[in-house]
């Protein structure tokens, strides 16, 4: 269930002395980033703030997270689970979500293969304000449109060559480099890959 300030009612807040476990997962990757608890106000104020906020049991208070690290988390879809007695909520972190200062509170997790692009997308933004003679993609970055489109056109005819006339492996290093390339592109014209995928999802109901 879609949870709004309507419905929050609606929970089953009576199954934990009114506190529902929330778990926090990254809305482009899917990692989890870690697990809280809120009540009916801590609840609200995530859904109408869009920042994620919990209720501490050992202060007995609200908190925001991020509020004296920065390391907001930007909510963008809270759903219950069937028994509507569990919070999943969908979050773009600002920085760290543990307060070791990792990525994650579970930083063994594996993502998906195809959960990694949306992690590579991260890192690609990331370099934008790297010197171009430490970052390749720092360097594409700087070099323009016009550079990155044509890197992204020769790695799509190296993938056309390979596929016909060399072995598997330089296929999957060339259609890696296209991959790549192609995210570079992505972030030179302000794209999400959010926004591709959604395309293609389109596509496919249809």
């Amino acid at each position: 269930m879609l949870v709004t300030n309507e419905n929050i009612n609606e929970l089953a807040w009576d199954k934990m002395d009114d506190l529902l476990p929330a778990i926090i997962q990254h809305q482009d990757t899917g990692a989890i980033l870690m697990q809280g608890y809120m009540n009916k106000d801590a609840l609200k104020a995530t859904i109408t703030t869009e920042k994620a906020t919990f209720f501490s049991r050992s202060k007995q208070r609200l908190w925001v997270k991020g509020e004296t690290s920065g390391n907001f988390l930007n909510v963008g879809q809270v759903l219950a689970d069937c028994d509507q007695d569990s919070l999943l909520i969908a979050c773009r972190p600002v920085g760290p979500s543990c307060h070791l200062g990792t990525e994650s509170c579970f930083p063994e997790q594996k993502l998906t293969q195809q959960n990694f692009l949306s992690q590579l997308e991260q890192v690609i933004d990331s370099r934008k304000n790297d010197a171009p003679e430490d970052s390749y993609t720092a360097f594409l970055l700087a070099k323009g449109t016009t550079k990155i489109a044509q890197k992204v056109g020769e790695e799509g005819v190296e993938v056309a060559l390979a596929a016909v006339a060399e072995t598997k492996e330089d296929l999957l290093g060339e259609c890696a480099d296209l991959f790549y390339h192609t995210l570079v592109l992505l972030q030179d014209k302000n794209i999400a890959l959010a926004e591709v995928m959604e395309v293609l999802q389109k596509r496919h109901k249809k």
